[in-house]
C-alpha cells in the first residue's frame, strides 16, 4: 500500500454490537441461519473481504454480504465520486461529489450492519497490486470487479500465491460476468435438491432387523396399526418377499405392483372394506426405495478416486484424510456401502415408536462414524500428525454428509486465457450450439473488447461517431482471439467467429455499468462467496455469462 492512500477506518473494527445477546444475533441473522446453519453463519462472521472497485457492481455483491454478517470488509478505488456515479450506484449521493469513492461506499455499506467493520483504501487495484501484493494475503476473500483481463489474470495469481479465495465480476451494458477462482474447493456440505433417504430396507443391520421382526401387525390395536412407521412396514415387507422369491427382491414391474399389494393387504378392514390407513399409504408411495436404494454418485466417486485421497501426507487438508478414511470404511465396515446417515424422514407414527426407529438409526450411525475415527486415527499417525487432531464432531459430520461430498477445482485465468492452455475444443463446441452460441459469443467479445483497450486505450463504442468502425475492429480482435484459442470453426450467426450484431450491441453499451445488470451480477457474485466462505453448497466450476439482452445465463469452463 503507498503512502499516498493508507488504510482508513470507518468503524473500530468489532463485530459485536454492544449489549447484542446470542439470541438478538440469532434473530438478526435468521434467514441466513436456516439457509447454512449456526456453523455457516460463524463462517461467515470470521470472513474478511476485500472489494476491487467500488461501482455498482462491487457494491451490490458487497452489500448483501455485509447484510449476511461477514466480519469485515475493505474497500480499494482510486477514483472520486463523479455525477455519473449518482445514477447507477445508490450508495453514492450527491453529498460525496468529488470525495473519495471507496470512502462513501464504505460509509454507507457500514450503515446497512452495524456488526461489520469496514475500512478503504484510496488507491486503484492496479496500483495496489503492483506496489504491495501480500496487502491481499489477509483476506478471506477479494472480490474483483470491472478489471480488465490483465488485471484479473494478476489478482488471480496474487490470490492464488497467497491461498485467498477470488471472485471476478463485471457488468458489461446487458452482459454480465461472475467467475470464481479457488484452486481447490471440497464441499462436504453440498445440500442436492435430490436428496434420497438412507433407511437400508434391503440391507438392514442386525438391530434394526429384530426391530422390524419384534413387531407383530396382527396381534396391534388398531390405534398402534395405523401408526407404524412405515420403515418398518416396507421392512418386514421385504423380508416376506425375500422369503417366497429366494432372497430377491422385486425386479419387474409386475414384482414391483406384487410387492405394493402385499403391504396393501396388511390394512385393517371394516366389513371387507379396507380403513383409510396413512401409514400404509406413505409406505406403497414409499415402496420404491426397497429396490432403489441410493447409490454412490459419479461425483462422490471422483471424490474418492481422486488421487489427494490414495496418498496422505502431513501436509494433506483435514477433507482428504476423513476421505482416505471413508474409503477404508467402504472396503471393510461397510462392505460397499457408505456410513449411515443416522436421521430418518417424517413418518405417519406414533411419538414412541418414531422415537424408537430414530435411535436405531442414530446408533448405528455412530458406529460407523467410531469407525470412520478408527480409520482416521491411523492415517493421521502414519502421515506423523496427532491422531487426534480430527475431533470426532467433525468426523460425524463429514460421514452424515458423506453421500453429498463434492469437489470443485477451477482453473486459473492464465490457463483460460492463454493460447497454449485455453480450451479451444470447449469454446469451439459452445459457439455451435444452438442454446449456448449467443453467450459463448458474449464471452469472447468480452475478451476481444479488454484487448480492444489495450490497442487503442479506450473501449470499443466510447464516441458516438465510430460505433459501426469500432464494431468492426472488435469483431476482428474477436476473430483473431478464436484463432489463437483454435476455436476458429465456430459458428456464430451462421458465419464463422462472432456476429456482427452482438458486436455492434457491445459497442453500443460503451463499457457502460448499467445498475440493473450490476444488481443480478451483483447477487449471483454474493451468492457465490458465501457458498465459498460457509464451504456449503456447488460454486461454479467456470465462469456464469448472464446475457441480459436474451435474459439467459450460461456456465462455461474453458
Amino acid at each position: 500500500m503507498s503512502e499516498e492512500s493508507p488504510s482508513a477506518e470507518v468503524s473500530p473494527h468489532s463485530n459485536a454490537v454492544s449489549g447484542e445477546t446470542s439470541m438478538d444475533k440469532s434473530k438478526r441473522y435468521d434467514r441466513g441461519i436456516r439457509v447454512w446453519g449456526a456453523h455457516g453463519q460463524e463462517a461467515l462472521e470470521a470472513a474478511k473481504v476485500c472489494l476491487l472497485n467500488a461501482g455498482p457492481t462491487g457494491t451490490e455483491a458487497l452489500k448483501n454480504l455485509v447484510l449476511g454478517g461477514i466480519h469485515s470488509f475493505t474497500i480499494v478505488d482510486g477514483a472520486k465520486v463523479t455525477p455519473p456515479d449518482l445514477g447507477n450506484n445508490y450508495l453514492l449521493t450527491a453529498d460525496g461529489l468529488g470525495m473519495p469513492r471507496a470512502q462513501c461506499a464504505a460509509e454507507c455499506l457500514k450503515e446497512l450492519n452495524e456488526s461489520v467493520s469496514g475500512s478503504y483504501v484510496e488507491e486503484t487495484p492496479r496500483s495496489l497490486m503492483t506496489s504491495s501484493p501480500e496487502f491481499f494475503k489477509p483476506f478471506t476473500l477479494v472480490i474483483a470487479t470491472q478489471l480488465g483481463e490483465t488485471d484479473a489474470v494478476t489478482i488471480d495469481g496474487i490470490c492464488r500465491q497467497h491461498g485467498v479465495k477470488l471472485v471476478l465480476l463485471r457488468s458489461y451494458g446487458l452482459l454480465g460476468y461472475v467467475r470464481p477462482s479457488v484452486p481447490e474447493m471440497c464441499v462436504t456440505e453440498s445440500k442436492p435438491d435430490n436428496k434420497v433417504d438412507d433407511l437400508r430396507l434391503s440391507n438392514p443391520w442386525p438391530e434394526l432387523a429384530a426391530h422390524a421382526a419384534a413387531l407383530d401387525l396382527s396381534a396391534t390395536q388398531e390405534h398402534v396399526h395405523s401408526h407404524v412407521p412405515y420403515a418398518l412396514l416396507l421392512l418386514k415387507a421385504t423380508k416376506h418377499w425375500q422369503e417366497e422369491h429366494g432372497g430377491k427382491l422385486p425386479s419387474s414391474y409386475p414384482e414391483r405392483t406384487a410387492f405394493k399389494d402385499l403391504v396393501n393387504s396388511w390394512q385393517r378392514h371394516v366389513d371387507g372394506i379396507p380403513l383409510d390407513e396413512e401409514n400404509f399409504t406413505e409406505a406403497i408411495s414409499n415402496a420404491h426405495k426397497v429396490w432403489a436404494p441410493p447409490s454412490v454418485s459419479s461425483e462422490l466417486q471422483a471424490v474418492l478416486d481422486d488421487p489427494c485421497a490414495a496418498s496422505i501426507t502431513q501436509q494433506s487438508p483435514d477433507f482428504w484424510v476423513l476421505v482416505a478414511a471413508l474409503r477404508r470404511f467402504i472396503e471393510q465396515e461397510g462392505d460397499g456401502q457408505l456410513p449411515l446417515e443416522g436421521s430418518i424422514p417424517d413418518m405417519h407414527a406414533s411419538t414412541q415408536q418414531y422415537l424408537d426407529l430414530q435411535r436405531i438409526y442414530r446408533a448405528k450411525a455412530d458406529v460407523d462414524a467410531a469407525a470412520v475415527q478408527a480409520h482416521t486415527r491411523a492415517l493421521l499417525e502414519a502421515a506423523g500428525r496427532d491422531p487426534s487432531a480430527i475431533p470426532l464432531p467433525d468426523i460425524k459430520h463429514f460421514c452424515k454428509h458423506a453421500r453429498s461430498l463434492r469437489l470443485v477445482r477451477c482453473r486459473s485465468l492464465e490457463e483460460e486465457t492463454g493460447p497454449g492452455s485455453c480450451r479451444g475444443s470447449a469454446l469451439r463446441q459452445a459457439l455451435g450450439q444452438e442454446d449456448t452460441a449467443a453467450n459463448a459469443a458474449l464471452y469472447v467479445l468480452l475478451r476481444a473488447a479488454d484487448r480492444f483497450h489495450q490497442t487503442y486505450q479506450r473501449y470499443p463504442g466510447t464516441f458516438d461517431g465510430e460505433v459501426e468502425e469500432d464494431a468492426a475492429l472488435l469483431k476482428s480482435q474477436a476473430n483473431a482471439l478464436l484463432a489463437e484459442c483454435g476455436a476458429a470453426g465456430g459458428t456464430v450467426g451462421g458465419g464463422g467467429g462472432v456476429s456482427d450484431d452482438l458486436a455492434a450491441e457491445l459497442c453500443r453499451c460503451a463499457a457502460g455499468e448499467l445498475h440493473v445488470v450490476a444488481a443480478v451480477v451483483g447477487a449471483v457474485a454474493a451468492q457465490e462467496a458465501i457458498k465459498i466462505m460457509t464451504g456449503q453448497f456447488v460454486p461454479l466450476g467456470g465462469c456464469l455469462i448472464y446475457n441480459a439482452m436474451a435474459c439467459t445465463t450460461s456456465v462455461f469452463a474453458f
